[in-house]
């Protein structure tokens, strides 16, 4: 009876030993693997992002890709992009900060609401600010022929549809791909300036009709990302900029006052009327944003 009671210590030590050391050498290796995975992969991400970011970007895009898509084909596109998301969410939070221990200096925490608020509110401003900074750098270079911008009903009614998936949708998609993924992954903040610039540029010649607005946009989107270590404050400007160009079709529409337009570029010059009340927006939204 008393070896008996020793036999079982005797059998569980040296178990419990290897099951220690096998567990410290898989630990051991899973680090060396992630450490080598890390350093392969780090120069490649801006790159790997923007090409995921154009795959999915093209995935969504499927169901509008005729000349009159309708609800059936928007929503499908809401379905497609939300399905995006929530696969690029799981990437960010779950696999990138795994791989990339740097990544976790920009949590996905959301921003207080006066926050959002207050983005929302200086979009407008900046939106018309991008503007008339593209069309003074175009007209540098080449002369530019400009036209009196008209919405028809049924333009209107397609531009208002699709906006939903640019209000949305589609801020959140394209800031989390070509913002988070690539940029959070480095620590040097001189290194996230220089992917802001690459990224900026890929992101530019996705938009071929409208490269010197787009490559504005994701410069300023970039920048704010990495001011604020909040992809939700890019998400919040790239938002707003594209509700305020809604709101512009709806103004248009309406006959509220006198803009105009060029094709190529795509520039849209909001008039005097738009950017007075655009300047007030800004205004209220830095009084929220300073009280974050």
């Amino acid at each position: 009876m008393v070896q008996e009671k020793h036999i079982f210590p005797v059998i569980a030590i040296p178990i419990h030993k290897l099951f220690v050391f096998l567990h410290h050498w898989y630990s051991y290796i899973d680090n060396l693997v992630m450490s080598k995975a890390s350093q392969l992969l780090k120069p490649l991400m801006p790159i790997l992002s923007a090409v995921y970011g154009v795959a999915i970007i093209y995935v969504t895009a499927l169901p509008v890709g005729g000349d009159h898509p309708g609800f059936l084909g928007e929503s499908l596109t809401w379905l497609f992009t939300l399905v995006g998301i929530a696969l690029t969410l799981f990437l960010v939070h779950r696999i990138e900060p795994k791989v990339f221990p740097a990544a976790g200096q920009f949590p996905l925490k959301l921003p207080k609401s006066s926050v959002i608020a207050g983005l929302l509110l200086m979009a407008p401003l900046w939106l018309a600010l991008k503007e008339y900074i593209v069309f003074g750098i175009t007209s540098l270079a080449t002369t530019i022929q400009m036209e009196p911008l008209a919405y028809t009903t049924a333009e209107l009614r397609d531009d208002l549809l699709s906006s939903v998936h640019a209000v949305l949708l589609a801020p959140l998609l394209e800031e989390l791909c070509f913002r988070q993924m690539a940029i959070s992954i480095f620590r040097r903040r001189s290194t996230q300036i220089v992917v802001c610039v690459v990224m900026a540029i890929l992101f530019g010649t996705l938009h071929v009709r409208n490269f010197p607005g787009a490559f504005l946009s994701a410069m300023v989107y970039g920048l704010v990302f990495i001011w604020s270590r909040n992809i939700w404050y890019s998400v919040a400007l790239h938002a707003g900029s594209n509700l305020a160009s809604t709101l512009l079709a709806v103004y248009c529409w309406l006959h509220w006052g006198d803009m105009q337009m060029t094709k190529t570029p795509v520039i849209i010059l909001p008039d005097e009327k738009v950017v007075i009340i655009s300047l007030f927006l800004a205004i209220a939204g830095v009084v929220l944003l300073r009280k974050k």
